[in-house]
């Protein structure tokens, strides 16, 4: 009788040790690694040479809106199956194709690491796997960069400018990172730079009376209007009478979104200096605050010859995204 309760109190130690054990190891994740906008994909060569290769590079790989030069949304790493062990299971964003199984898609969060987002599809042959891709291509997408915005913003929150001006003159909070200066400042208008290689980094936040886009005209039309004049009121260009304007070339992309939980229109395009050899890539967010009455306009734009361009205006994203309007 004695040796059967010892025995009952050991297996009970034993399963209450093993589901405090679990339970750590549910909690206390390696912190993952990667560069920004970076995918590993677990896909066996063969598959990534045709078909599922093709709709894959397809959708996550697709030109960015907006930039002077074709550059993919995301970068892809293949490799095979058995190569995705060890280290590289702390990469922070993977698509892993599994095929011979019913179709299905899944988004997984923090699986090996953290923080990370996993994405399984599979397939019982390639047409199979390939529909799984196209129907589920937006959600996918949307749940890798919005995990990469967020990495972002926590490396820029590392170090931080400081803003209380910005939030004093016109309302706004904004998270930049202390490489960031303030180039011109009064009480309707910001302008801040960051120096890079080969060029700068520039964001604008001002404010414009809700009637100048909401006018009975095209929307497009009337931000672009108010980006011209802002561009010959604050943004000059090396030669006297050149300025900042929108590029009239290609009509800018336009998008409904939201910051802070308000609505904005968001806008992507190229812009130039007129009467100069001067363009790069900007993102132009009209956000609507309609307790104040007015627009609250954040800008990020970029200028970096003959280098690509795509992580300098994720960077600006994910700073204006950052905001906070009272």
């Amino acid at each position: 009788m004695k040796n059967f309760v010892f025995l009952s109190l050991l297996i009970a130690l034993l399963f209450v040790g093993c589901q405090d054990s679990e339970n750590k190891d549910a909690i206390i994740l390696t912190t993952s690694s990667g560069n920004i906008n970076n995918i590993s994909v677990i896909i066996e060569n063969a598959m990534w040479e045709g078909a599922i290769g093709e709709a894959l590079r397809k959708s996550l790989a697709a030109p960015v809106d907006g930039l002077p030069q074709e550059e993919p949304m995301f970068s892809l790493n293949q490799m095979p199956p058995e190569a995705f062990s060890g280290f590289v299971r702390k990469n922070r964003l993977f698509v892993k194709i599994e095929n011979g199984t019913p179709g299905k898609f899944k988004i997984i969060n923090d699986p090996f690491a953290h923080p990370q987002i996993g994405v399984v599809i599979r397939g019982k042959d390639s047409n199979e796997i390939i529909k799984q891709i196209n129907d589920n291509s937006e959600e996918i997408i949307l749940a890798l960069r919005d995990t990469e915005i967020k990495e972002k913003q926590r490396r820029i929150n590392k170090s931080l400018k400081d803003d209380k001006k910005l939030k004093r003159t016109l309302g706004v909070s904004l998270k930049f990172s202390t490489a960031y200066r303030y180039a011109m400042e009064n009480e309707d208008f910001f302008w801040i730079r960051k120096d890079i290689p080969k060029g700068n980094m520039e964001i604008l936040v001002y404010a414009v009376p809700l009637n100048q886009i909401d006018r009975d005209t095209s929307v497009v039309a009337n931000i672009i209007k108010m980006r011209d004049s802002i561009g010959a009121a604050h943004i000059p260009g090396p030669l006297d009478g050149s300025h900042m304007i929108t590029e009239e070339a290609y009509a800018p992309y336009l998008f409904n979104s939201k910051i802070d939980g308000k609505f904005a229109y968001e806008t992507k395009g190229t812009w130039e200096v007129k009467n100069a050899f001067m363009a790069g890539p900007f993102i132009n967010y009209a956000v609507r605050d309609s307790v104040n009455n007015r627009y609250i306009i954040l800008e990020g734009f970029t200028f970096a010859p003959a280098t690509a361009k795509r992580d300098n205006m994720f960077e600006l994203e994910a700073i204006l995204k950052s905001a906070k309007i009272d």
